[in-house]
């Protein structure tokens, strides 16, 4: 199945910097990746940016099995058993952004950007805005309506009744941003029910392919998301598709990228 064309965002909700563009470096990764090495790529993104030694850089990929405990993460959250959540090999990380637990697991397209803040938003809450933006977008074009919900960051649909189908949980060092928003597209929502999703103990979570009760194409929506945040960021993407098993560098000409336009 294929995609709608991406519709121009409107002016009102583009980033404080829309009236131009910035360079951009899109990085997108066509297999599910350990936590651990994206974590690892971006602590050192992060840090070449703050040191200006690279553009604003967006990952979007998916991961192996894994839960994240958010700084906000009590134990009623999770259970505390760790043995419970590590079965069947999922991993299970303690990470510094900001909310609760959460799942990660393949067919659930997860979105990194490592921004300098400053440059795309006032402050923290915007960003969660921008986030959420780009989501609500991205539903459009499945024809499915997300929305909002007060002091509930993330993407809720009415599926008949609320539920979260993106998370979003950020931080922020010197300036620039880390961690970001995982929409759920076509998987498997079972790891869901060992835990409470973002904290909330009466959160129903879906998926696209739930709302749509059909497969759908994850790779062709990486892509898509890609369009859309470039968009409403207001970034010129240098696009690149590198394969996570090769443990790309951080450093730009240790890439060995392929530089060419999203279309």
């Amino acid at each position: 199945m294929t995609g709608p064309n991406v519709v121009e965002p409107q002016t009102e909700t583009t980033a404080p910097n829309s009236h131009r563009s910035l360079a951009g470096m899109v990085l997108i990764f066509p297999e599910p990746v350990s936590y651990s090495i994206v974590w690892e790529l971006q602590s050192r993104l992060r840090y070449e940016r703050t040191l200006n030694l690279r553009p604003d850089t967006v990952l979007i990929l998916e991961h192996q099995p894994v839960y994240t405990l958010g700084r906000s993460t009590l134990v009623s959250h999770w259970g505390g058993n760790e043995d419970i959540l590590r079965a069947n090999g999922t991993e299970l990380y303690r990470v510094n952004r900001g909310g609760s637990v959460t799942y990660h697991g393949p067919g659930q397209i997860v979105v990194y950007p490592i921004l300098k803040l400053a440059h795309h938003a006032a402050g923290p809450r915007q960003l969660v805005w921008l986030l959420e933006e780009v989501i609500i977008r991205l539903l459009n074009l499945w024809k499915i309506e997300g929305y909002r919900i007060d002091k509930k960051p993330g993407v809720w649909v009415k599926a008949p009744e609320p539920a979260k189908i993106a998370s979003i949980g950020i931080r922020v060092e010197r300036g620039v941003t880390l961690h970001g928003f995982a929409l759920n597209v076509d998987m498997d929502l079972t790891p869901f029910q060992q835990i409470h999703p973002c904290g909330f103990t009466d959160c129903c979570v879906t998926s696209m392919a739930a709302v749509h009760k059909a497969a759908l194409p994850v790779t062709i929506i990486k892509h898509e998301l890609a369009r859309i945040f470039g968009a409403v960021f207001a970034l010129d993407w240098a696009f690149v598709e590198k394969n996570p098993d090769k443990h790309p560098a951080a450093s730009g000409d240790k890439m060995g990228r392929t530089h060419t336009s999203i279309v």
